[in-house]
């Protein structure tokens, strides 16, 4: 596993601010093209093409949370701008968890950087971060970025810490592009996807696209990703999170089966996020979602004509630079994919 986790702190280095992901995107086109992989860019989606394009279909967002300048010496929550609207109306599960995170936020080194070239602009730090009523985002007082014009993305500073069985940095969702590039290494051939904007709910779009340009379907579209839980006990004893459904379909591919069949087999810990959320409302009486996906929503779009499944690695300091997942989880979710796709 340890070239594993020299593609992931790579990668990690890299700045992916949402809606500024073209310098990360073009390192994942050189990774895969020195390895022989066939890519083409589109608009939002990245796609990387094996020997074989329809022996699988693989997707992983690229985008992370960073900062975007908004004006002289103001700085906004990058998702929120990206979605058109600076609008947390408090009704998802990530948006009631980011409301917690202000502070966290505090101290925190990011950097400047062009959006579309890469290049470094400089090194700032956040002072303050707080959630203005008026204009419904959360706003940041960075020092150090006073020359910085609006448009411009900052990302947080970041690098893997990997100690007594937990690996740590913003890993959602760089951790699953990683993990793509290495199977790729390990002899994969089908066809991955490295979608833009997840973050602000658009990544489902470029992905849709994709299969109606070339009027492609599937049932067997596997979506990677990171999945939050409160506690380092819940992650401790849980490796790898498989869903039934999301808030938008009920996810139909025999791939929630095969994953299933593996997880036993190689004795992966596992559990149905959908079945755990519904379990915990049962138990303190309180309603909340059942979590979005990007293939529910692809689902729903296509009123099942594109079906698949999600694999995803529980973690804790969701959507932080210190999001922790165990080393347990990264090795079960590679068990399986090797199994679903090179072992077979």
């Amino acid at each position: 596993m340890e070239f594993f986790y020299d593609i992931l702190k790579q990668l990690i280095r890299v700045p992916c601010v949402v809606g500024a992901e073209h310098p990360f995107l073009m390192s994942v086109k050189r990774e895969l093209e020195e390895i022989g992989v066939n890519v083409q860019y589109y608009d939002g989606v990245l796609v990387g093409m094996g020997k074989e394009p329809t022996s699988g279909y693989i997707s992983a967002h690229v985008d992370r949370h960073g900062l975007i300048c908004t004006g002289h010496n103001e700085f906004q929550y990058a998702a929120f701008i990206a979605k058109n609207k600076a609008d947390l109306r408090g009704d998802s599960n990530s948006e009631q968890l980011l409301k917690n995170f202000t502070s966290r936020f505090v101290d925190e080194k990011v950097q400047a950087y062009e959006p579309w070239s890469g290049s470094y602009l400089g090194l700032g730090e956040i002072k303050q971060a707080f959630l203005c009523e008026r204009r419904n985002n959360i706003i940041f007082k960075v020092e150090g970025f006073d020359f910085l014009l609006p448009g411009t993305p900052i990302a947080f500073m970041d690098k893997l810490e990997h100690k007594e069985g937990f690996i740590s940095a913003q890993l959602d969702n760089v951790l699953s592009v990683a993990m793509i590039i290495y199977m790729y290494h390990l002899g994969y051939q089908g066809t991955s996807f490295f979608t833009a904007s997840e973050e602000a709910g658009k990544s489902w779009r470029f992905l849709l696209e994709w299969f109606r340009r070339f009027n492609i379907t599937t049932n067997e579209l596997l979506v990677l990703d990171t999945s939050p839980y409160s506690s380092i006990d819940d992650i401790a004893k849980l490796d790898i999170v498989l869903r039934n459904r999301d808030t938008n379909a009920v996810f139909r591919s025999p791939l929630k089966q095969k994953m299933k069949k593996i997880a036993i087999e190689e004795k992966i810990r596992y559990h149905f996020k959908d079945a755990y959320i519904k379990n915990k409302m049962a138990q303190t009486g309180m309603k909340k979602s059942v979590g979005t996906t990007e293939l529910g929503r692809i689902i729903d779009a296509t009123k099942g004509q594109i079906q698949g499944a999600t694999l995803q690695i529980p973690t804790i300091g969701y959507h932080t630079v210190n999001e922790t997942a165990s080393v347990r989880s990264v090795e079960g979710m590679v068990t399986i994919l090797k199994k679903l796709y090179i072992e077979k």
